[in-house]
């Protein structure tokens, strides 16, 4: 399991003859910026919550991003020099596609604005070379749904939003599956990025990882090394379970995962209840976690601990190259 990006808001289509006299201005990003940025991403993650992150600190860690250029890859939209709305575009070279998410302030939709923002990620998707464009966004979103599909969108995932209460979890069992595993340890960033590449390579959507990436991730000030639990045979790593708190007070397994050499073995549930454990240590009980629908070995662990499921994500495609 691992988390991804999600698109908050798509809007609808207008003519080009309304688009040439419009009032709004869409230009790249600029370092000047950042303030007046920083306040809309904010009202974005609380009018439409997909785990933006929250804080100043936490956006700029953001926006320096490794494969990522602020000045190229995100667009804010302008309407009498005021920042209303934005388009950030990830790039993900290895597997060759762009993750998209846009968002405008609710009175400033239905003006041809998303049109517009997803033509300029079409173009620079195709400057970066990329395959594909896709954004995410929630199942009940259906007015956004059929702005993609006649932008030439296509669904092609769904991934699953979970929920578990702790407190309904056994603690002996928990401490049991915790007292088996050890936390990453300082200079492991290798260690981690091969056991997750090992783990997900085969994965939907997954974009390896490196090592710098991998410590980037790492090094986010929300993140720990005790967020990180291993489990190892004698000296080698066989699994791990990447846990963090959110800045509203969650627990999220952000990540799990195990060498495929050794699935079956009850390593997966080991890891799951070790990671738990890891979270009601630090005294939060509500649990959350994403999955791929069609991972079915998955859901049917996370369900058989108590998980169940909250909402649904639906992912687009679309072609650029």
């Amino acid at each position: 399991m691992y988390n991804i990006p999600q698109l908050g808001t798509i809007m609808s289509e207008v003519s080009e003859s309304d688009m040439a006299v419009s009032p709004y201005n869409i230009r790249n990003y600029r370092p000047a910026d950042f303030n007046f940025f920083v306040l809309v991403y904010q009202e974005a993650e609380r009018q439409e919550p997909i785990g933006r992150p929250a804080t100043p600190q936490a956006i700029m860690e953001k926006l320096s991003r490794p494969a990522f250029s602020a000045e190229l890859d995100l667009l804010v939209v302008e309407k009498n020099g005021e920042i209303i709305g934005f388009m950030d575009m990830l790039p993900e070279p290895d597997i060759k596609r762009v993750i998209v998410d846009c968002w405008l302030q609710p009175e400033h939709r239905w003006k041809g604005l998303g049109k517009r923002l997803l033509k300029s990620a079409v173009r620079r998707a195709r400057e970066l070379g990329a395959d594909v464009l896709h954004v995410n966004i929630s199942e009940d979103n259906a007015v956004a749904g059929a702005v993609l599909s006649r932008l030439g969108f296509e669904c092609v995932r769904r991934f699953l939003e979970l929920r578990l209460d702790l407190n309904g979890v056994d603690r002996q069992e928990l401490e049991k599956a915790y007292c088996d595993c050890r936390h990453l340890r300082e200079g492991e960033e290798e260690i981690l990025t091969h056991i997750q590449n090992r783990s997900f390579g085969e994965h939907w959507g997954y974009n390896p990882e490196t090592i710098e990436t991998m410590s980037y991730s790492m090094s986010l000030c929300h993140r720990s090394l005790n967020d990180i639990v291993l489990v190892c045979e004698e000296d080698n790593v066989i699994g791990y379970c990447w846990t963090e708190i959110t800045s509203g007070g969650q627990g999220r397994i952000f990540m799990i995962g195990s060498d495929p050499d050794y699935r079956g073995k009850g390593i997966g549930r080991k890891l799951l209840l070790a990671g738990l454990a890891n979270i009601k240590n630090m005294g939060v009980s509500d649990v959350w976690l994403t999955v791929d629908a069609e991972n079915k070995a998955a859901l049917s662990l996370y369900k058989s601990t108590g998980f169940k499921i909250q909402k649904s994500y639906l992912w687009y495609e679309k072609s650029v190259s």
